[in-house]
C-alpha cells in the first residue's frame, strides 16, 4: 500500500537515488539560476548575443534600473493593495462559512458545500468574458476592487473547504460545554474556535498570499494601465515592441518573487502546523 523507505531498498536503489537526487534538484533550479544570471546581465552582453554565458561583469545596478526606467515600486504597491484585502476577505469570509457548514446540521448543508467546492473546478478561462463585461457594467474594471472582489469571491471556494475540513477536526465536546453554560455562537465562533484556528488562518493565509501575488491571468484581464497593474502584469510591460529588456524583466522577477518566499519563511512554523492540524487523530 505504502511505497518501502529508501533505507530499505537494495544499495544500487539507494546508489541511483543518491545520485539522481542532485542532478534533478540541479534541472530543477536550473531556470531559476538562469533568471538570477540574467538579472545582473549587463544589456552590453545581451546586445552582443551573450545570453547562456557568463556575464562580462556583474551589473547589480539593473536591479536600481528597474525602479528608476520603470514603475517597479507603483507595480509593487498596487500588488500589496490588491493582494493583502483578498487575503483578509477571503479568510474572513471563509472562517463563517465554514464554521457554519462544520457545525450547524440543516437539510442543504451538503448542497452549499458543494456549490463552494465546485467553483474550484470551472475552468477559469471561461469566465474571461463574462467577468470581464461584468466588471464593464459595473465600472469596476482597471480598479484595485474590481480585481480584488473578484479573487476574493473566487478565492472563498477553496478557503471554505479548508476551513471546513480543519473546524470538523476540532473536538466538538468544546463547543457543546461552552452551549451548556450559556455562551452565544458569536462567542463561541470568536473565543473558541478562532483561537483553535490560528495555524490553519496563517497556513491558509500564506497560500492565498501566493495564488494572489503570482496571478498573472486575472490581472491582465481586468487592468490595463500603470495605475492599477499588479507586479506580474507590470513585469509584461518591460519588453518594448523592437527591443525585450531581459535584465530587467529578470530583476523584476527576482524583486517580485521576494514577498511571497519572505512571508513562507516568517510564517514557517504556523504553515507547517496548519497543514499538519487533523492529520492525527
Amino acid at each position: 500500500m505504502f511505497p518501502r523507505p529508501i533505507e530499505q531498498t537494495s544499495p544500487a536503489s539507494q546508489f541511483l537515488y543518491k545520485a539522481a537526487l542532485p542532478v534533478a534538484l540541479f534541472l530543477w533550479l536550473l531556470p531559476l539560476l538562469g533568471v538570477a544570471m540574467t538579472s545582473v546581465r549587463p544589456a552590453s552582453d545581451l546586445a552582443a548575443g551573450n545570453y547562456f554565458g557568463w556575464p562580462s561583469y556583474l551589473a547589480f545596478e539593473n536591479y536600481a534600473d528597474v525602479f528608476r526606467n520603470t514603475p517597479m515600486a507603483r507595480y509593487i504597491l498596487n500588488s500589496f493593495i490588491v493582494t493583502v484585502p483578498t487575503v483578509i476577505g477571503s479568510v474572513a469570509l471563509s472562517l463563517m462559512t465554514g464554521f457554519a457548514l462544520a457545525i450547524y446540521r440543516f437539510r442543504a448543508n451538503l448542497l452549499v458545500f458543494f456549490l463552494f467546492v465546485a467553483g474550484n473546478f470551472v475552468p477559469f478561462q471561461i469566465l474571461m468574458v463574462p467577468v470581464r463585461d461584468l466588471t464593464l457594467d459595473l465600472g469596476m474594471y482597471n480598479t484595485y476592487w474590481g480585481l480584488a472582489l473578484f479573487h476574493i469571491a473566487f478565492q472563498t471556494g477553496f478557503c471554505t473547504l479548508f476551513m471546513r475540513n480543519f473546524i470538523k477536526a476540532l473536538p466538538f465536546e468544546l463547543i457543546e460545554a461552552a452551549r451548556v453554560e450559556g455562551v452565544s455562537e458569536v462567542r463561541i465562533f470568536w473565543f473558541i474556535i478562532v483561537p483553535l484556528m490560528r495555524p490553519a488562518i496563517a497556513a491558509l493565509s500564506v497560500l492565498v498570499f501566493t495564488f494572489i501575488w503570482n496571478d498573472f491571468f486575472w490581472a491582465t484581464v481586468l487592468t490595463s494601465s500603470p495605475a492599477t497593474q499588479p507586479i506580474t502584469a507590470g513585469l509584461s510591460s518591460l519588453n518594448g515592441q523592437w527591443v525585450a529588456a531581459w535584465h530587467l524583466v529578470s530583476a523584476g522577477s527576482i524583486l517580485a518573487a521576494l514577498p511571497p518566499v519572505l512571508m513562507f519563511f516568517l510564517m514557517q512554523r504556523h504553515f507547517i502546523a496548519g497543514l499538519t492540524l487533523g492529520a492525527v487523530k
